[in-house]
């Protein structure tokens, strides 16, 4: 786990919208998204929905089919039932610390950011909907502002262990201040790559808690199972949180996430909610079998007309 954070457009005329359709090409390269920037999308397999699988803060595309991870994967298991995408979003390295092959922004980003980026490449891309959003960890804004943009686009979500504005609310001022202290990038990483990705959290919440609920879709919740109250002493030992973080501190996250992802799930009419996933944040990594169960789960309501998973 790189860090402890829940590691969590504007339609201006029709024809900005992404494309309808399929597409079977395979592809790994940077596109043209205009405004001089290049951004890296890689698609394998073929079918509708399309898959767009979209990493945490600072995480690239290999997230999903890191190169030293066992079988199976989630980009390979998927591509073999319908079309799958993933990308690199600018500032957003290599699990091995490479850097974005995503042109760098100006940091901090947003969900809307994102979103905008996303559109933006899917068209140049030329990569149709409808999708189904696997959103993990800061992604899951990005998945509901871009579900409340293009509703007729987005047919099911995925949450991976998603940074949610019910979190926030969740915990006192001086909680959520605590929590943005040991969430924020460290300096020297910042040293390294100055255009790491990275997030103001309350502009981002604040955001995300703007956007409409998602409307009726199949929607999964999965929700990490290992506690930070066992993992917050070990990261504190090991250098990776701030020395003066709060050891019991992983109990308060432990109680504000378990109850965000209650709610999270609770905005969507019959979505599911798997809390047992044996795994910590990172789930794709930890038991990537859950998570190619849940889209599985969702592609094929959405092929069946479905608006929810249950009936």
């Amino acid at each position: 786990m790189k860090h402890i954070v829940l590691k969590f457009l504007a339609l201006v005329a029709l024809a900005c919208s992404p494309a309808t359709g399929a597409r079977a090409q395979s592809f790994a390269k940077r596109v043209d998204i205009g405004g001089g920037r290049m951004m890296y999308i890689e698609c394998q397999g073929s079918g509708s929905p399309t898959v767009l699988l979209i990493s945490g803060t600072d995480t690239a595309s290999d997230l999903w089919h890191a190169a030293d991870q066992k079988g199976p994967t989630v980009y390979d298991e998927i591509q073999k039932t319908t079309r799958v995408c993933t990308y690199d979003r600018p500032g957003a390295p290599h699990l091995d610390q490479t850097f974005s092959r995503s042109d760098p922004v100006p940091q901090p980003t947003s969900p809307k950011n994102g979103v905008d980026d996303l559109v933006a490449l899917l068209k140049a891309a030329d990569v149709p909907g409808p999708y189904v959003l696997v959103a993990h960890s800061f992604s899951g804004t990005i998945a509901r502002v871009f579900a409340a943009e293009y509703p007729a686009e987005i047919k099911g979500i995925v949450f991976v262990d998603a940074l949610t504005p019910e979190l926030r609310s969740q915990m006192t001022p001086d909680e959520w201040k605590t929590w943005t202290r040991i969430n924020a990038r460290p300096a020297e990483a910042l040293a390294i790559y100055p255009e790491l990705e990275r997030q103001d959290f309350d502009e981002t919440l604040d955001q995300t808690a703007a956007a409409a609920a998602p409307r009726p879709m199949p929607v999964v919740v999965l929700t990490a199972s290992n506690k930070y109250i066992d993992v917050v002493p070990k990261l504190i030992q090991a250098g990776e949180l701030p020395p003066d973080t709060p050891p019991n501190f992983g109990a308060v996250i432990d109680r504000a996430n378990s109850a965000a992802q209650n709610e999270l799930a609770a905005l969507v009419a019959g979505a599911v909610h798997i809390t047992d996933t044996h795994s910590g944040h990172n789930i794709m990594i930890d038991n990537a079998p859950v998570v190619i169960q849940a889209i599985r789960m969702v592609v094929d309501a959405v092929r069946a007309g479905q608006t929810s998973l249950k009936r």
